[in-house]
């Protein structure tokens, strides 16, 4: 199975304000960036409850009719998700690779900052796709945070665009 991130960042690293708002990211994602492209071949998106909430203030679902899965410990309002198809698992994130894979999913889209966080520290992460906005916010939800090890990526290819956004795309050494 492979898995992929796909994250858009302050220059700084962030993610996402300390309230979680991501009001410094452009409208709508900006210019065509490659988003759609890379959702088109995903089979599944794993998010943490977090990021399923800020995504439920958004007006409308994100996801189309992609399979979602929030990873929650506690109780998840699935039905919150207007036209989704949400499910709730909990473990760690090998089991919920195991999971997937047994269902048939092949390619995998992880977000979220402690989602991706804690798939990078199990070393199940593939491909990083990170895109920079071209602002600082000074503070916020990191990007990356501890690692038990170094986590050595090769560059695939680093793009930018007309707005100032400038994507990298890696893919971990093995």
């Amino acid at each position: 199975m492979k898995i992929s991130v796909f994250v858009g960042t302050s220059v700084d690293g962030f993610i996402a304000r300390r309230n979680g708002d991501l009001d410094f990211l452009p409208p709508c994602g900006g210019e065509p960036h490659g988003y759609e492209e890379f959702f088109a071949s995903v089979d599944a998106l794993v998010i943490g409850r977090n990021t399923f909430d800020k995504v439920l203030t958004f007006e409308t679902w994100p996801y189309g009719k992609k399979r979602v899965v929030v990873l929650s410990s506690r109780p998840v309002n699935l039905s919150a998700a207007i036209g989704g198809v949400v499910e709730q698992m909990c473990g760690l994130p090998a089991e919920i690779v195991s999971q997937l894979a047994a269902s048939g999913v092949r390619h995998v889209y992880v977000d979220g900052g402690i989602t991706i966080q804690k798939f990078l520290r199990a070393g199940l992460v593939h491909r990083l796709i990170i895109t920079r906005v071209p602002v600082l916010i000074g503070e916020g939800i990191p990007l990356f945070g501890s690692l038990p090890r170094d986590v050595r990526l090769r560059h695939v290819t680093t793009r930018h665009y007309p707005s100032g956004l400038v994507q990298s795309e890696y893919h971990l050494a093995t």
